[in-house]
């Protein structure tokens, strides 16, 4: 028998497939309300298609499972688990609290959003060149790349290094990052660039004394109270963690899976955060409410403006740290609004937050779990457009 998804605030959820359980104690999330759909006069018939595309995409083994967290006006309208967590080396169930690995949005969440920080707080100016805070960062027309333009991936790096950069450690993966040559003139062409953010969590560090890690603890996290968010998870969150290939002959599970954040330590500017659904919940929500959440103001409003704010670039639309409109852009809900920003990563995960709807959709998975293959995309953007259908006209 297949049971339909209810009211998140009023029963438990059963489904085929999945691993739900009841709407408990632990679902709740300071700042947020868990509410019936309904109550805020979304449309449940709607949100209810979201189960029967994601089981199309599992029959499909497009990925082993995943967690769906939708919040609307400051209440969670809709959370659930599917599928498993884990195929390999036995299967397991997928649940609510499973840690994932972030992958690029790392980019946003750690690294964009502390540097927009720093910013905040004077030590770091946008239209600076990244020179004035990485002096060895010059040479090959890279002396006129700025803050503004790593963050938009438009300061003419390449996307990536090679892996032999690597290979001595991060002293000298660094000293050959500082002396890589440009692709394009810095400001001209947009070009996504893991290096760019590798680049800018290093600004990090030589700004504020701390790893990228350290500072984005000290000055996003903790104060929101992201307990299961970070770098290098501890030991019961990599037990709970979502395993996504083999390295060396072992699952990566709480591994970083990017080769280059791993190399680099598993703490860099472009991967390397892992978290859950619930406290990427409590992110949403902070940049919904222009910077502050239960009381505690993370970011200035015109921080939050500033770096949401869409940037013109060779082929559409960045922010300081977040897409909008680009050739990255499939996994954007339709029926969104022109304000809407969001991320994706590699591993298989994606958050978008509307401030017009007040509405954000997050979508965690291991797509690459167990052989490096899957596809996810299409059915994030699926996901935020059955959710901007559903809200109230």
């Amino acid at each position: 028998m297949r049971t339909l998804t209810l009211p998140v605030a009023l029963c438990a959820i059963l489904l085929t497939s999945c691993n739900h359980r009841p709407v408990a104690a632990e679902d709740a999330i300071a700042g947020l309300t868990i509410a019936n759909p309904s109550d805020l006069g979304i449309n449940v018939r709607r949100l209810q298609i979201i189960e029967e595309i994601v089981q199309q995409e599992l029959s499909r083994d497009r990925m082993p499972g995943c967690v769906i967290l939708i919040g609307y006006r400051g209440s969670i309208v809709y959370h659930e688990a599917f599928g498993h967590r884990q195929l390999q080396p036995e299967p397991l169930p997928m649940d609510k609290d499973t840690v994932f690995d972030m992958a690029s949005l790392t980019k946003p969440m750690a690294t964009a959003t502390s540097v927009m920080k720093l910013v905040e707080d004077g030590q770091v100016e946008l239209d600076a060149p990244v020179s004035t805070y990485i002096p060895e960062f010059t040479g090959s027309g890279k002396d006129t790349i700025t803050v503004q333009q790593l963050l938009t991936h438009t300061g003419g790096l390449i996307p990536d290094n090679a892996m032999s950069d690597y290979e001595n450690g991060p002293d000298t993966a660094f000293e050959r990052i500082h002396s890589l040559g440009l692709i394009s003139d810095p400001g001209t062409k947009f070009g996504y660039s893991d290096v760019g953010f590798i680049v800018l969590g290093e600004l990090v560090e030589r700004v504020s004394g701390s790893s990228v890690h350290e500072y984005s603890q000290r000055a996003i996290f903790e104060p929101l109270q992201m307990s299961e968010t970070g770098f290098l998870p501890a030991e019961p969150l990599r037990a709970r963690a979502a395993p996504t290939e083999q390295r060396d002959g072992h699952w990566m599970q709480g591994e970083v899976h990017d080769p280059r954040a791993f190399a680099l330590g598993g703490i860099a500017g472009h991967a390397g955060l892992f978290s859950t659904a619930r406290d990427m919940a409590r992110y949403a929500q902070m940049m919904l409410n222009q910077g502050s959440l239960g009381g505690v103001q993370v970011l200035k409003p015109e921080t939050v403006e500033r770096m949401t704010a869409g940037v013109e670039v060779s082929s559409g639309l960045r922010t300081a740290g977040w897409d909008m409109r680009s050739p990255y852009s499939s996994n954007r809900g339709d029926l969104m609004s022109s304000s809407a920003y969001g991320h994706g990563g590699f591993t298989g995960t994606g958050m978008w937050i509307d401030p017009e709807l007040q509405l954000f959709v997050i979508f965690l998975s291991n797509r690459v779990h167990p052989d490096g293959k899957g596809s996810v995309n299409p059915l994030i953007g699926r996901i935020g457009t059955i959710a901007a259908a559903a809200l109230p006209e």
